[in-house]
């Protein structure tokens, strides 16, 4: 191509962004910052138009997507377990993560952007979505604090926890696990007191600031990863997962292998 096409090539495309992408610097041209990300998206363009024609000619195979929503307040513990067995199947598959509140999750699985969501609860009424909450399964909780910490609270464990300092998820305190505390512990002083703020993962992190709750099913992970203390295990506070989807019936084969995998753990 002449350089006068390229030229004119480049000034269309330059007003179809509305941005300047090139610059004179001395007796040459670079790019913008614009123009440097649109070379990137460029290059990835032209990249997967070279993959599609060896995709038709039977030379490339692209491994399926499966993109998961995971809700903010599920463990990444729990979230890796559950998801395994797709990265485990004969034909490879790509997973993609992003964690977010419930109702945005939902709304993506909505248009399409998320094959499923793994939550703790079923789908939100509030999202006008049509989406299927299929139960993975459900196991009681088990009650962690540092060592100094657990000591403590383990004598006389579970009124012990009346008036405790708890770590909870952010805004959840009307949801089932905040509740179930408070009902085992007799007296809603043993939730008023928690440290707001706190994602299930901060709570490892955070284990000396109070006491956290974590799936009992995940007990010996959450030990193996983290320097705390098993205070106790509550099993008439069950805490459940969900896989939403806008199918009533699962049909993709990673999700089979999803849902599976989850009812062997947590069934």
């Amino acid at each position: 191509m002449s350089q006068p096409t390229i030229s004119g090539q480049l000034r269309e495309l330059q007003d179809a962004l509305g941005e300047k992408l090139l610059v004179r610097s001395g007796r040459t041209v670079v790019l913008t910052e614009v123009g440097r990300t649109v070379y990137r998206y460029a290059d990835e363009i032209l990249a997967l138009g070279r993959e599609l024609q060896q995709a038709v000619k039977g030379r490339v195979t692209r491994p399926a997507r499966l993109a998961v929503g995971v809700a903010m307040v599920v463990p990444k513990l729990v979230a890796y377990q559950i998801l395994e067995p797709a990265l485990h199947l004969p034909e490879p598959v790509q997973l993609d993560c992003v964690q977010d509140r419930p109702e945005r999750l939902v709304a993506d699985l909505a248009i399409y952007s998320l094959d499923l969501v793994l939550a703790d609860t079923p789908a939100p009424p509030a999202v006008k979505v049509r989406a299927y909450s299929h139960l993975l399964g459900e196991c009681g909780v088990s009650i962690f604090a540092a060592e100094q910490i657990a000591a403590t609270y383990r004598r006389r464990f579970p009124r012990s926890l009346e008036g405790a300092p708890f770590l909870l998820p952010s805004g959840t305190r009307a949801a089932p696990l905040a509740r179930g505390l408070v009902s085992e512990a007799g007296d809603p002083a043993a939730c008023r007191r928690h440290l707001r703020g706190q994602r299930a993962d901060r709570c490892l992190r955070a284990g000396g600031a109070g006491l956290f709750a974590m799936p009992s099913a995940i007990d010996a992970e959450v030990r193996r990863q983290s320097r705390v203390r098993l205070v106790g295990r509550l099993d008439t506070v069950r805490q459940r997962f969900y896989a939403i989807t806008v199918e009533r019936k699962l049909r993709n084969p990673a999700v089979i292998a999803i849902s599976e995998r989850a009812r062997t753990l947590y069934g």
